[in-house]
């Protein structure tokens, strides 16, 4: 029996990354799951790699800054698979690099429209429905920005600092109702978000700034993701993890 035999989740940015490595290990544990990303190519590559590992899985293209086409994610799980348990709202861009002052302002709205108000949008549609399915979790992506800051990464910065006060609040509201809701705060982990967008020097230059001297891995992201979704933290909510390598501790 796997950790989550009968149950159905959400992961948003799910088709790379970090999110991917959720939904694999989500489905590798009895999950039905719905990988959730506006790529659909990198929808239909994890959706194959895990059908073909055993899970049962499907694709739902989302632009997670639209609050219809969330209500619409979490309709598709429920008639899909009969319901929902449990959501990681994942899904997430870096945005522009400048100084506050010369921050773009399409920038700025384009990452609190993703990385803050998409999880706002996820968690107005999931909780209910995770209430109705009989009680669940919720995993909020956070990051280590959510604790401290980052130069030239305002709209980052702030949305992950402010998705932390979200969970929390939404936490206190349903934590008689069924439904724990925690954050995981990541370091600086190896996916197609950083590789892409970062050359090897500054790679380099990004692991040496974890006490570890390197990048985390998705998988370890997964490992506290999933603990934090499964019954085995079944008194955590409202919590807010870091999976760093030490960063936050300097």
């Amino acid at each position: 029996m796997g950790d989550f035999d009968g149950k159905v989740a959400i992961v948003t940015g799910g088709g790379s990354g970090i999110g991917e490595a959720i939904v694999k290990e989500l489905a590798a544990k009895g999950s039905k799951v719905v990988v959730a990303d506006r790529d659909r190519a990198g929808i239909d590559r994890v959706v194959g790699a895990a059908k073909t590992a055993g899970g049962t899985v499907a694709g739902f293209v989302i632009d997670v800054a639209d609050a219809a086409q969330n209500a619409a994610m979490v309709e598709f799980a429920q008639k899909t698979f009969g319901g929902l348990h449990l959501a990681v709202n994942n899904a997430g861009i870096g945005g522009p690099s400048a100084p506050a002052a010369d921050y773009p302002l399409d920038g700025w709205k384009t990452v609190i429209d993703i990385n803050l108000n998409g999880v706002f949008y996820g968690l107005k549609y999931e909780i209910p429905a995770i209430m109705k399915s009989g009680g669940g979790a919720i995993v909020n992506m956070a990051s280590i920005l959510g604790s401290v800051g980052f130069a030239n990464a305002v709209a980052y910065t702030s949305a992950k600092h402010a998705l932390v006060g979200m969970t929390r609040v939404a936490a206190m509201e349903y934590a008689t109702k069924g439904v724990r809701i925690n954050a995981v705060g990541p370091g600086f982990i190896d996916t197609p978000l950083l590789s892409k967008n970062l050359d090897e020097n500054t790679l380099k230059f990004v692991a040496g700034l974890h006490p570890m001297q390197r990048l985390g891995r998705p998988e370890e992201v997964s490992a506290l993701t999933c603990f934090l979704l499964s019954e085995r933290a079944s008194f955590i909510t409202g919590s807010y993890h870091l999976v760093d390598g030490g960063y936050v501790a300097q």
